[in-house]
């Protein structure tokens, strides 16, 4: 067991050093409306963290005229900054480039709009930093996009991950597993199709906080468990896991409101975002329980399955329980501050 513990340590401090490095992958989103005939508003956001962020400009070609000064202003974590072009012909045909991009480990998301109700949406890579505008963007562009955001978006949302981690340790077999990952997956599609289609709006701030009191819970019911406890967590997870992701429903829903979604495509784009989130989230499972897998060929690990007759994975519940609700705790102290000052 002695040797088990510096890899222990070593997933605690890649836990928390998580979302300081997920908070610098955040993308970017540059978004353009027709106001006229001939201008457009521009709207770009970067990421930034207290008065720093990214180096990253805006290059239109030489068809594209300014009209204005661009108006910046740092608040809820990024750069914000507005200003207004001219063009003679839609835009049709512009080159676009985002300067800097290709330095980073970030991406960009472009929304453009005009007046008849064309849209275009895309994702720009550090490789490909540059486009063509192109009013006759295809479904598929939207689905590939959207699908791609699903799937980055909860990989990089560590509270979410530690969520369903805590689930996957709470839960004992592959049936209750299946059961409680399908309730917290339905529950969370229908609240972020309820908010995303306008049926319900709730401010990010508290959920984000019952997101980390979620976590904070199902932790402590992993070691209730361990200690032999039945509570209703214990018998039923997949109820737990329903009512909880109604609420991380609402917290997917936030991502996808700051980035926005084609009016003409919203059943498009939501379906393929939802389905994005859950490859993601099926893939981090695989990872998890195949780690388990490999922590039972470990040595010690399995000296002390002889010992002990538990399994690989309730080698790790139980430091897992503690570092995951000690986080999450954090977290909940974090937020409530947050809404208080």
């Amino acid at each position: 067991m002695k040797r088990l513990l510096p890899l222990l340590s070593s997933l605690l401090a890649l836990l928390c050093a998580l979302p300081a490095s997920a908070h610098e992958l955040r993308p970017a989103y540059l978004q353009i409306a027709q106001t006229n005939a001939q201008e457009f508003a521009v709207s770009w956001r970067v990421p930034a963290r207290g008065d720093l962020r990214l180096s990253l400009n805006i290059l239109f070609d030489d068809s594209v005229t300014p009209s204005g000064e661009p108006i910046g202003r740092i608040a809820n974590g990024f750069y914000t900054e507005t200003w207004s072009i001219r063009h003679d012909n839609n835009l049709a045909g512009t080159s676009v480039t985002i300067d800097g991009l290709q330095h980073t480990m970030t991406d960009a998301l472009v929304h453009i709009g005009w007046l008849d109700g064309r849209e275009q949406v895309l994702r720009l890579l550090p490789d490909r930093p540059q486009f063509v505008v192109d009013s006759r963007a295809s479904g598929s562009q939207i689905a590939a996009t959207y699908f791609t955001l699903g799937v980055e978006h909860i990989l990089l949302g560590i509270d979410h991950l530690l969520f369903v981690l805590a689930l996957v340790l709470l839960v004992s077999g592959w049936k209750p597993l299946v059961s409680t990952i399908t309730a917290f997956t339905l529950a969370h599609s229908v609240t972020l199709a309820a908010a995303v289609l306008g049926f319900i709006s709730v401010p990010q701030a508290p959920v984000e906080a019952i997101i980390a009191l979620s976590i904070v819970f199902v932790a402590s019911e992993i070691l209730h468990r361990l200690r032999g406890s039945n509570s209703l967590a214990i018998r039923k997870p997949w109820l737990v896991a329903f009512g909880f992701g109604l609420l991380h429903g609402l917290g997917f829903a936030g991502a996808l409101a700051d980035i926005g979604v084609p009016q003409h495509a919203i059943p498009l784009s939501l379906a393929l975002f939802n389905i994005g989130v859950e490859v993601g989230q099926l893939a981090f499972i695989a990872a998890v329980t195949g780690l388990f897998a490999l922590l039972q060929w470990l040595p010690p690990v399995q000296q002390w399955q002889l010992q002990s007759g538990r399994s690989a994975a309730a080698v790790a519940s139980w430091p897992l329980a503690y570092l995951v609700g000690g986080l999450a705790a954090w977290w909940l102290l974090d937020r409530t501050l947050s809404m208080l000052v």
